[in-house]
């Protein structure tokens, strides 16, 4: 299990989605990292459970998947990967019952669909679980809600306890449960024991590849230092070659997309509205790690390391933002862009809703660069959006000390402000 099962639940903001997806498709599968919570979740949200990852369980599973899928629905099959006819024969019942609910199924890596005769589709419903948002760790006091700001551009004043050396420390920490509901003495071993275990073993897990843990631990660090950047395949197989032998791009991108299917790497796409500018909208996307401290464990930086570097620091915030604001999204079904064009105007992030509502977003760690910040926010709303204005502009920080609406209508929003 993947979390703290057995101690009091702590309610996530993907719960919704969850209920709602088990009242319309016959399973949900629940994706994500793994230590995320999936498994505690999926168990709140069921009746009945299989833990695939007990050999004795898995060989059943394997041998006959329907014993193994029969008990009180919703029945939770955890890490299915490890018996994939699971799927096959689950999406079969599902078929022959008409039922909806049946069925939920986590995992720490994407499926593979060439180890299934069947994609699911139409009866298994895909939820995204990312590790502890501020707002779910207890460390945000939500004042500020994206979905109000959808509904008003603006917010009302309320007051930040964050501060710089709070933020390195939250960032080093990452949104693992376990270092906040469990009696973990030092919450920066589990980051570094994630890493680790990438390097060792679960990258290779992910699709049976055999891969090198050299080539692995230096593509972490490199992926690390470009976190929140559009950084290319090429630029890390020159990164990751070094003074050894030399790393192909075409490996780079072997590696990298078994780290997506782990949902160790996050993509965040470009946003490509409709313009009236002449300038060509880049759509290369942005990497993240699926939570920050992941990138500051392969680095090999803790808390203080961190804070002597400003600029490092900045981009594992803006990490720690994008995982926020898609925890935050997803409770509209939205999703979260980034925009960046050929004039070099620039937005770190736009959350767009599925009816077209749209809002866009800058990351500052001070308030040294508001102002350059609320300008390219201007600007986009001024090309963008094709008759679409946004709901809101917002400049997200972590030391500005309070939320508030500027004159110039641009929300600014302490991290630990912002909630769902």
């Amino acid at each position: 299990m993947d979390a703290v099962v057995g101690t009091e639940y702590r309610p996530r903001v993907v719960d919704a989605q969850i209920a709602s997806r088990l009242s319309n498709f016959g399973g949900v599968l629940i994706t994500g990292p793994k230590w995320c919570g999936k498994t505690w979740t999926g168990a709140r949200h069921s009746n009945s459970m299989a833990s695939v990852d007990d050999e004795n369980v898995k060989e059943m599973a394997n041998i006959s998947p329907d014993a193994v899928l029969a008990g009180e629905t919703p029945r939770l099959m955890d890490e299915w990967q490890d018996a994939p006819g699971l799927w096959d024969a689950a999406r079969r019942r599902i078929d022959a019952s008409a039922k909806t609910g049946m069925y939920i199924f986590t995992g720490s890596s994407t499926p593979l669909l060439s180890r299934t005769s069947h994609t699911g589709t139409g009866r298994f419903a895909t939820v995204r679980m990312r590790p502890l948002s501020l707002f779910e760790s207890g460390g945000c006091n939500g004042s500020v809600s994206l979905a109000r700001l959808f509904d008003t551009g603006r917010v009302d004043p309320a007051e930040s306890a964050m501060d710089y050396e709070t933020i390195a420390d939250l960032v080093c920490r990452g949104g693992w449960p376990a270092s906040y509901w469990s009696d973990r003495a030092d919450p920066l071993t589990l980051p570094k024991s994630y890493v680790e275990s990438l390097t060792s073993y679960d990258i290779s897990r992910a699709d049976g590849v055999r891969r090198d843990p050299a080539v692995t631990g230096r593509l972490l660090k490199s992926l690390a230092r470009n976190s929140a950047t559009n950084v290319s395949a090429t630029a890390i197989a020159a990164d990751v070659s070094g003074s050894g032998r030399p790393v192909s791009e075409q490996t780079v991108r072997s590696y990298i997309g078994a780290l997506m299917q782990l949902c160790v790497i996050d993509e965040q796409p470009a946003w490509t509205p409709s313009l009236r500018s002449r300038a060509r909208v880049r759509t290369s996307p942005k990497m993240h790690f699926s939570d920050p401290s992941l990138a500051a464990a392969a680095m090999n930086a803790g808390p203080g390391l961190v804070r002597s570097d400003p600029k490092t620091l900045g981009f594992l915030f803006e990490s720690m933002c994008y995982r926020d604001l898609c925890v935050y999204a997803s409770a509209s079904d939205g999703a979260v862009y980034h925009y960046r064009d050929s004039n070099g105007l620039e937005s770190d992030a736009v959350v767009e809703l599925p009816d077209g509502r749209w809002g866009a977003v800058e990351v500052k760690l001070g308030s040294n660069r508001f102002e350059e910040a609320a300008s390219n926010l201007m600007k986009l709303r001024d090309i963008a959006g094709g008759g679409r204005p946004p709901s809101f502009l917002m400049i997200v920080s972590a030391t500005c000390g309070y939320a508030y609406t500027r004159k110039d209508g641009v929300a600014v929003v302490p991290i630990d402000c912002l909630g769902p």
